[in-house]
């Protein structure tokens, strides 16, 4: 059964990119693409160990939503399939990659792997293994944003926090426990939701009373959006709007993004719960050849220029792999380390 919903309508006309915006959506959308390409063919050679989630398929989702933040600034909290999240927030491939091959030189230190990617620099708050898990870290990044604005007279905390999480996390209390108290608070954040149709192999239509998530903001008085997530430029209108929205002091948004993942729920899976029909509907909106299609016939980019790129980030990929491979082992004496904050 191929799962559908009617979307709401978009001109992707009254987006308004200019070409440099193009372009740069279209390389971070290109380079989480290759980028999970890439782990696969690691994992499946021994490079990788563990579960890995990949995000192929969601990318419009990551890049219209972060690439409408401020990067460096604002905040971004991640779920276990954090890769593209991590990418899209600036985080190096090459930091990204060294992680995942378990490394001293990745952005966790080699600690983490593939479901704990964080770094402070890029204001990357973390993947989190745990369903729902970083929903309510988020929120308290949001807070101490409100709270040094309002409380401690700081003129230049206006930062916006987004929390992504799938659809089988709203079924679990976090996310009813935070949006309440985001909404009570008018804190700045946004909630978003991706829909990718399945929590493992649990069909999003059997697991919850309302399958329309963005429905549930109405219950906390917060807005609540629906998007096709496999649109860019329809993400990142919806994101455009509630980031201004939660930097104006306007409070939290819910965003319900419609996507897909190409590949089973981890590289473990063999992804035999769902139907060929259904996947081959969903391969068919492809969100990058979506956008390549759009850019070549708004006259924003050549063919040429999109082969250029994908050229350059294979290339970016092919360097992080180098990188992993030959940068060091966490030291067996630093094993306590980074437990604890340390001293500046």
């Amino acid at each position: 059964m191929i799962q559908e919903r009617t979307l709401p309508d978009f001109n992707a006309a009254t987006a308004q990119i200019t070409k440099e915006e193009g372009l740069r959506i279209y390389e971070d959308m290109v380079l989480g693409r290759l980028f999970e390409d890439k782990c696969a063919e690691m994992y499946y050679r021994g490079k990788m160990f563990g579960f890995v989630h990949l995000y192929n398929g969601q990318e419009a989702v990551a890049s219209g939503v972060i690439k409408a933040m401020r990067p460096g600034e604002d905040f971004v909290c991640s779920t276990y399939r954090d890769h593209v999240h991590a990418l899209s927030a600036g985080v190096p491939a090459n930091e990204v990659m060294a992680e995942l091959f378990g490394k001293a030189t990745g952005c966790s230190k080699g600690r983490g792997g593939s479901m704990h990617m964080f770094s402070a620099e890029h204001r990357l708050l973390g993947g989190y293994a745990f369903v729902a898990e970083g929903i309510p870290v988020a929120a308290g990044a949001a807070f101490q944003t409100k709270y040094r604005r309002e409380v401690m007279g700081d003129e230049t905390a206006d930062q916006v926090t987004a929390a992504f999480f799938g659809d089988g996390a709203c079924n679990n209390g976090q996310f009813y426990e935070t949006l309440n108290m985001a909404a009570l608070w008018k804190l700045p954040i946004i909630f978003v939701v991706e829909n990718n149709k399945w929590a493992i192999g649990m069909s999003h239509e059997r697991a919850t009373s309302v399958p329309e998530i963005y429905k549930k903001a109405s219950a906390f008085g917060m807005v609540g959006v629906e998007v096709d997530g496999m649109d860019v430029l329809a993400v990142r209108s919806v994101a455009t709007e509630a980031v201004l929205r939660a930097r104006a002091g306007e409070g939290p948004t819910l965003i319900e993004a419609l996507t897909y993942r190409f590949r089973g729920h981890s590289l473990a899976d063999p992804d035999e719960m769902r139907s060929k029909e259904e996947k081959e509907f969903w391969f068919s909106r492809d969100p990058i050849k979506k956008f390549a299609g759009y850019l070549i016939e708004q006259n924003l980019a050549s063919q040429e220029e999109l082969k250029s790129i994908d050229r350059k980030i294979q290339a970016t990929i092919d360097e992080a792999v180098k990188f992993a491979e030959t940068s060091p082992e966490p030291d067996p004496g630093e094993l306590y380390r980074f437990i604890f904050a340390e001293d500046e």
